[in-house]
This record gives structure tokens, sequence and C-alpha cells, in this order.
């Protein structure tokens, strides 16, 4: 491993901030070298609980992140934490504006915030936070916590790098069952009703029940519902309770685990073979010939893709 990354890691080590700050933008920015850092840092992990949050748009995701967090530092625990934000479809920019509601938290030394925008990615962003959430640990966060931007497809994926996965719901929104969709109850290990102060919560929690009931998980337990209010911070302690005693059985371990583990190598090999594809073949005049001609309607682009595919040898 190069000297600068040693250095880099070394530092990190140390407890300086702004080293693992740098350390996690060469990362992200995948420079040369990453890889061995990663290798380097991995034995190091495995210890912090990483604890997806998701919900709805304005659920109130980011207020409670900040309560939990705050709850978190009272106990002496060292927190770091990833906040996902959606990405312009324009401009490519995004607000990254969790720093603005977790100020109360942002200037205590034992909490680490990190912000990363989705850039229209799925399984990139999702191994962009695995690769972050496993640096925090490292760098002796003890709980690490991944917020994100809302249900979808992101979402979903986020989650993969999560020992635990909240879904926080609120009332007041329709049909809250609605919300619950699209394998949205298959990822929660637990429930949050936040905003619990508004008419209608004691409903959303009855349905959230509801359908639990007919699910459960493999032991035949269903995961909790709880009811929160993160402005005032009512059922927050119980919340914290309860993702830190669950997070102690959801160590990496069993089936769960070893589908993570399956799909994070599949994550990496794809995205170093789609690297190698795009350097051997992009400026290559083969490939501008592929391209023409399915302009030109002399071929189509699922053929050109298998030609590619036959000289790199991978075709079935």
């Amino acid at each position: 491993m190069e000297r600068a990354w040693q250095e880099l890691i070394d530092a990190v080590s140390g407890g300086e901030k702004r080293a693992l700050g740098r350390l996690i933008t060469r990362v992200e920015n995948r420079e040369p070298g990453w890889q061995d850092a990663m290798k380097a840092l991995y034995p190091r992990t495995g210890t912090a609980p990483v604890v997806g949050i998701t919900g709805p748009p304005g659920a109130g995701k980011s207020s409670l992140t900040n309560r939990i967090a705050a709850i978190l530092l009272e106990r002496g625990l060292r927190v770091g934490v990833i906040a996902v934000d959606p990405t312009s479809p324009f401009t490519g920019g995004a607000l990254l504006g969790d720093r603005l509601r977790m100020r109360d938290v942002a200037t205590d030394s034992r909490i680490f915030i990190r912000s990363m925008a989705t850039r229209g990615t799925l399984g990139g962003l999702c191994q962009g936070a695995r690769d972050v959430a496993r640096i925090l640990d490292a760098a002796g966060h003890q709980v690490v916590l991944i917020e994100t931007v809302g249900v979808g497809q992101d979402e979903i994926e986020v989650v993969k790098a999560a020992d635990l996965v909240v879904v926080v719901c609120v009332p007041g929104q329709g049909d809250g069952v609605q919300t619950l969709k699209a394998g949205i109850m298959e990822i929660a290990d637990l429930f949050v009703v936040n905003k619990a102060d508004r008419e209608g919560a004691d409903e959303l929690v009855a349905d959230i029940r509801s359908m639990l009931a007919l699910t459960g998980d493999q032991n035949g337990e269903a995961p909790p519902v709880l009811e929160t209010c993160a402005l005032s911070g009512d059922g927050v302690d119980a919340l914290v309770a309860a993702l830190l005693e669950r997070a102690d059985r959801a160590r990496p371990s069993g089936p769960r685990a070893e589908t993570r583990v399956r799909e994070e190598i599949l994550t990496l090999i794809e995205r170093e073979l789609a690297r190698v594809v795009r350097r051997r073949f992009g400026s290559d005049r083969r490939f501008d010939e592929a391209v023409k001609s399915v302009q030109s309607g002399e071929n189509d682009p699922y053929s050109a893709a298998e030609t590619v595919l036959e000289t790199l040898r991978l075709a079935k």
C-alpha cells in the first residue's frame, strides 16, 4: 500500500477527523489504491452495529436520527452517521441538508456525519455506504446510523448495508399500509410510528401489527412497533434501547448475513467488470464501429453487447 494511504489510515486511527473525511472521499472517488486501503481496514471492522433508518418523505427521519444520535452520545458512545441525500437529475448536485437538521449534535467531537448523494446509482450507492460504514467502524465509532432519503428502490438497496433496519412511518398520509409495500415489510427489523401525537397514530400501529401478524420472522416473532415523537423526544429512549438490544442479536451470522456477503462480493465484481469494459472498449475502434452499426440499423445493441462479452470470453 502506498505511503500516502498508510499515513492517512494512521491519522484516522489517531482520531483525526479531517483525515477521516479525506480517507472517505478518496475511497468514494475510487482513487488508485482504495482497495488496498479497504483491505487494510477490514480486520479492524465488525464491531459497530450498522442501523439503517428509512421511510416515506416527511416521516421525520432526520429529526429522529438526530434524537437517536443524541441519546447514544449521552450513553457515552461514539456515533457515525451516513445521511443519504437525493441528487438533482439535472445538475447532479444535492442539498446535503442533514447537517442542518443535525446541528444539535454535529459539534460533538464523538460524532462524525457524512452526507452521500445518490447520484442516480443503486448498487453503487449500497457499496459506497458499506465502505463508509466500515471506515467509521475502523475509526472507533461504536454505532453507525444510515439515514436514507425515502422509500423506494434506492432505500431497499442501501439498507442492505445495515445490520438492523428501522422503517419509520407517519400517520396522516393516507393509507399507511401503502407505504409498507414494495419490499419494505421484508426488510424491516423494527417499525416506528413517528409523530405519534397526531390523530391516526393508533390506527396506523394497529394496521402494521395486523400485517406483521400474517408474516412474522423466521422464529415466528414479529418486529416490534414503537411510537415516537422526534420533536419532543417522547418514546425515543425506548427506541434506542430496542435498537441496541436487537443490534446485539443481529451480529454477522446466519442466512441473512451470508446473503449480504454474497451480494457484496457480486457487486464488487460487477463494478470492476464494468470499469474494465469501459476502459478497454470505451475508446476502442471496434466499439466505435459497433455503435455506428447500431445507429445505422445494420446491427442491434444486444448483438453488439454479445460481441463485447465474447471478446472478454464472458458470453454464455
